[in-house]
């Protein structure tokens, strides 16, 4: 059977760790695994522009033995002049793995439906589960384990990484809740997914505008940008919006004193952070962004074992 990973649940919590536990192996031992020997070649979507996406998954494919294959949509016949569903049929005769940056869901699920290789959302407008792979994976390393852990998602409850955060929080059994307007919420599925699951882990979801009710004795605090691609000719509204949304130094302590924070990146300091949290002591940024490769990596070796 073919494994593919277009939204956190695609694995199972026991799956989830386990390639956590390998992506922290593998940062240890970068070049013992080469799943992708011969060189096999990995086909790296973007329909979006990208720094981290796009560098983490060309080095890590290289790292497990690959070719990593680049091209942005519009340099190829897909979405245009061929369906979804045809480019599918074509590159998974040609490659060992299609990741896809793109904006619906949708389109992702499509591909998956028709290829016969992994199908990888590197991010898409609903879910952005190897940036969470690669966040669980930096909590656990700075906190030993992620059980019982408590973390705060404050800001756009409505974000990609806020409907990532509810699934594969409880999924590692951490209680996870998400600061938002009532205007931002979640997706219903995300959330009502996020409950079913927690009920199994032990885990914990919810959904306030309550900032401080968020964040008190957190383990862990999180934010994104307001305003994603896409999105700016809503920057002074949604700024608006998010006002006494900020992660400052005098939120952070309101959470538990050894807390770090975590930001997906590019960052905008002023607005969703203030300099002093996201360039101070318990910022972990740095770490997350180095663990994209490393989780990545385990992401890979994993679904490409299990569809053999």
């Amino acid at each position: 059977m073919i494994r593919h990973f277009r939204r956190d649940d695609d694995i199972t919590p026991a799956e989830q760790q386990q390639i956590i536990d390998l992506a922290i192996a593998m940062k240890a031992d970068p070049y013992a695994h080469k799943p992708l020997a011969g060189p096999k070649s990995i086909a790296l979507i973007f329909d979006k522009t990208s720094t981290r996406t796009r560098v983490s998954f060309s080095v890590g494919v290289a790292d497990l033995g690959g070719n990593p294959l680049i091209f942005q949509a519009g340099d190829s016949q897909l979405g245009a002049k061929e369906s979804i569903a045809d480019t599918a049929r074509v590159l998974d005769r040609l490659v060992a793995a299609i990741v896809w940056r793109t904006f619906a869901q949708s389109n992702i699920d499509e591909m998956a439906q028709h290829s016969r290789v992994p199908v990888i959302n590197s991010l898409s407008d609903a879910f952005h589960p190897c940036q969470l792979l690669a966040d669980l994976q930096t909590i656990q390393e700075h906190k030993g384990s992620l059980a019982g852990k408590t973390v705060a998602f404050v800001g756009d409850g409505s974000s990609n990484m806020a409907n990532s955060y509810l699934i594969a929080g409880v999924m590692a059994g951490m209680a996870v809740r998400i600061a938002t307007p009532v205007s931002y919420q979640p997706l219903a599925d995300a959330l009502t997914t996020a409950t079913r699951i927690a009920s199994e882990t032990g885990g914990s979801a919810q959904v306030t505008a309550d900032v401080a009710e968020a964040v008190s004795g957190a383990d862990v605090v999180v934010t994104d940008t307001w305003i994603s691609m896409g999105q700016e000719a809503d920057k002074e509204r949604r700024v608006a919006d998010f006002a006494g949304y900020s992660v400052t130094d005098q939120l952070m302590s309101l959470a538990s004193s050894d807390a770090i924070f975590l930001h997906c990146l590019p960052a905008y300091r002023g607005y969703e952070v203030d300099a002093g949290v996201i360039d101070g002591p318990q910022s972990a940024i740095w770490d997350e962004a180095e663990n994209r490769l490393h989780a990545q990596k385990a992401l890979m070796h994993f679904l490409l074992t299990a569809s053999e």
